[in-house]
């Protein structure tokens, strides 16, 4: 079934790469937990329904794409979900959850057609990781705001937090043991600091150690259909399912090339491999399947490529993450007692590797319109704490610059469409 002779590979070979993919990536289930339970919904459901499609995604995308990509609730959007949407625009959760599911079923239509390969060209590579860039931001501005580092000032909007504060300091400790286990590319290097930050609060008091590591897993019929499509399908929450859509293929299709790269993957000049096709496919059903459970946007996990650096060549890796992956159903009491501080240092720590795509704009080379466009995509994300906005302002920004010097020729219809979508934000907020 995964022709692992074609591949060159064997079932212990897949095995352990599945491990490895387990251990990189498991951090999502008890961070996604803290971050859609501060947009109301129970932290208990989330995990278990974090864990679920973590499974379920997975599954199907080794068994379907037979490829090692591991997929879960996307970092990045489900913060964007809380805190753009639910706290930032006061839209009730079931609401939101109806947007990611609006989303997810295009991007399911979308799939079966070129309308990816469409956007992606109409997009300059520029724009693309100016986007990264900016959702890295604006989750690293989100990490450091709930840990106390960034607290608000009367004054100056923002100012430095208070580094007296236990919790604080606790933060501190966790950014830099996040940010060291990773530089040394250790294998679960976020799962080790979230420990080893919830052991040193528990020995000092700051948090509570739990009584039981194990227990069943926690019902999700709280969030379990919740959702509220018709509310989602207005017009001024038009560009919100736009920008959940392009974000989600951004994320995949960036995910897809740089595993595939490293594992020998989706090779566009071969017309028989389908695993791309195959592959967006899955991440589309699971978004959608997703947002029934209760979870906001799902896509394909960069942590995959851990499981391809350990050997993983075909779905069974996949397979194997999906099968670790159902430990996590039975470990909420020990997910429930993290301190909320050995969580965020999470988010700061992958906002800054996202905002590493700016590194590869050459600004030296590009004109105005790029420049201005990538600097109000990066910098409005966190400032105005929403990815629409800094999407919208910077489509606008580079099509006026554009216009205004006489470059019609860099304006195709997709990018035509996006600024058209882009000026309806401003002119539904109005």
């Amino acid at each position: 079934m995964f022709k692992l002779k074609k591949h060159n590979t064997n079932v212990f070979t897949e095995l352990s790469a599945g491990f490895t993919t387990f251990l990189t990536m498991m951090y999502i289930v008890p961070v996604n937990g803290f971050i859609l339970a501060d947009a109301g919904l129970p932290m208990d459901a989330v995990i278990t329904a974090t864990a679920l499609i973590t499974i379920l995604a997975t599954f199907l995308s080794g068994v379907w794409s037979n490829t090692p990509i591991a997929m879960s609730v996307g970092m990045g959007l489900n913060a964007y979900f809380s805190y753009g949407l639910v706290l930032g625009m006061k839209i009730p959760w079931e609401t939101a959850l109806g947007i990611v599911f609006v989303s997810g079923l295009l991007f399911v239509i979308l799939s079966f057609t070129n309308f990816r390969v469409w956007i992606m060209t109409s997009i300059p590579m520029t724009l693309r990781r100016a986007i990264s860039a900016g959702i890295g931001t604006f989750i690293a501005f989100i990490g450091l705001k709930n840990m106390g580092m960034v607290v608000d000032n009367p004054a100056t909007l923002v100012g430095l937090g208070d580094f007296t504060n236990p919790n604080v300091m606790l933060g501190v400790i966790g950014l830099i043991l996040a940010f060291v286990f990773y530089a040394y590319k250790l294998k679960g290097a976020f799962i080790f600091s979230i420990g080893i930050t919830s052991a040193i609060a528990w020995v000092f008091g700051i948090g509570t150690a739990p009584s039981e590591l194990f227990s069943y897993p926690a019902s999700i019929t709280p969030i379990f259909m919740q959702l509220d499509i018709m509310s989602a399908l207005t017009l001024s929450l038009l560009p919100v399912i736009v920008t959940f859509l392009i974000t989600d293929m951004f994320d995949t299709l960036g995910t897809l090339t740089g595993v595939g790269a490293r594992a020998d993957l989706f090779q566009e000049n071969n017309k028989e491999d389908k695993s791309l096709q195959k592959t967006l496919e899955a991440d589309a059903v699971a978004t959608v399947g997703g947002s029934l459970l209760g979870v906001s946007t799902t896509t394909s996990f960069i942590e995959s490529a851990s499981g391809v650096e350990e050997g993983g060549r075909t779905g069974l890796t996949a397979v194997f993450t999906a099968l670790f992956f159902v430990l996590t159903l039975f470990m909420l009491p020990l997910f429930k007692s993290i301190p909320s501080n050995a969580i965020y240092p999470v988010l700061v720590v992958v906002g800054v590797l996202m905002f590493t795509e700016l590194g590869k704009i050459n600004f030296e080379k590009v004109d105005l319109a790029t420049s201005a466009a990538a600097f109000f995509i990066v910098v409005l994300m966190p400032l105005t704490f929403s990815i629409t906005n800094g999407i919208a302002v910077g489509f606008v920004a580079y099509t006026i610059i554009k216009l205004a010097k006489n470059q019609r020729k860099d304006l195709n219809l997709g990018i035509l469409l996006l600024t058209f979508i882009s000026l309806l934000v401003f002119i539904l907020q109005g």
